[in-house]
């Protein structure tokens, strides 16, 4: 099973780089769980022909026990990939953390990974913070790689070098490893060289470089992947060759 754990500052473009990339996975015929971390809960939303799914902690909010089915807190969205949310504590009180640990202990009792045996697992999680409850998806088993997604502006590339330091600091606990970048363009001055100086100095590899492109946010604006809405465009083919390299390197185990 490919299990993978998406991190970056905000805004960076993870949840679009997820969604393409659990929708190239299912259209190589694999079997796919994407589950946003985040409260904002917009991480499947364009694989979900734009209507969101209902969040697991707004659930839990909104009735008197857990969930016992999980049909109640999951959606199908294009390729079959099964969309879950975390979710969050009602804004200014508690802890969008704990939201993440609650989420995955319930998606535990349900059973979910041997239900739906799944071939590749995608974590959407919120920001550049690698502690607490964002550390969740990498530890205990649920991914075995990250995927640092960022642009060569000086904060991402900061957020980025912030990951990468926090979970070579989870190494010796048996959590998961950083596989490599995501070059996500903003089209900034020296970008490619910015990046590929940053991956090099860190001994990480640049997986996939994906364009500023207006196609994605064309049909993100429809509810769509670039994936559902143009699999022959450039912006398609580069996470389609991502989904690929992923799937051989994990052939090859």
């Amino acid at each position: 099973m490919i299990k993978i754990a998406i991190y970056g500052k905000g805004g960076i473009g993870k949840s679009t780089c997820t969604a393409n990339l659990a929708a190239a996975f299912a259209m190589r015929g694999k079997r796919v769980i994407q589950i946003g971390c985040d409260p904002k809960a917009d991480s499947t939303i364009n694989l979900l022909g734009g209507k969101p799914v209902t969040p697991v902690m707004d659930w839990l909010r909104d009735h008197d026990d857990e969930p016992d089915r999980i049909e109640q807190i999951s959606a199908h969205g294009f390729g079959d990939v099964l969309c879950i949310e975390t979710g969050g504590p009602t804004p200014g009180l508690g802890c969008a953390g704990r939201g993440i640990i609650t989420t995955f202990s319930l998606l535990n009792e349900l059973r979910l990974f041997e239900r739906f045996q799944p071939d590749v697992v995608l974590y959407d999680v919120l920001g550049d913070v690698v502690c607490g409850g964002f550390a969740a998806p990498i530890r205990e088993g649920y991914a075995e790689q990250v995927l640092i997604v960022t642009s060569g502006e000086k904060m991402a590339l900061y957020a980025a070098n912030n990951i990468n330091n926090a979970v070579k600091n989870f190494e010796d606990r048996s959590y998961a490893k950083v596989r490599g970048i995501i070059l996500n363009r903003r089209n900034v001055p020296d970008e490619e060289e910015k990046v590929r100086a940053f991956a090099d100095g860190a001994g990480l590899a640049v997986t996939a470089d994906i364009p500023r492109s207006d196609d994605i946010t064309r049909y993100e604006d429809m509810g769509m992947t670039v994936i559902e809405g143009d699999p022959e465009c450039e912006t398609a083919k580069r996470f389609f060759a991502l989904a690929d390299l992923l799937i051989a390197e994990n052939e090859k185990r």
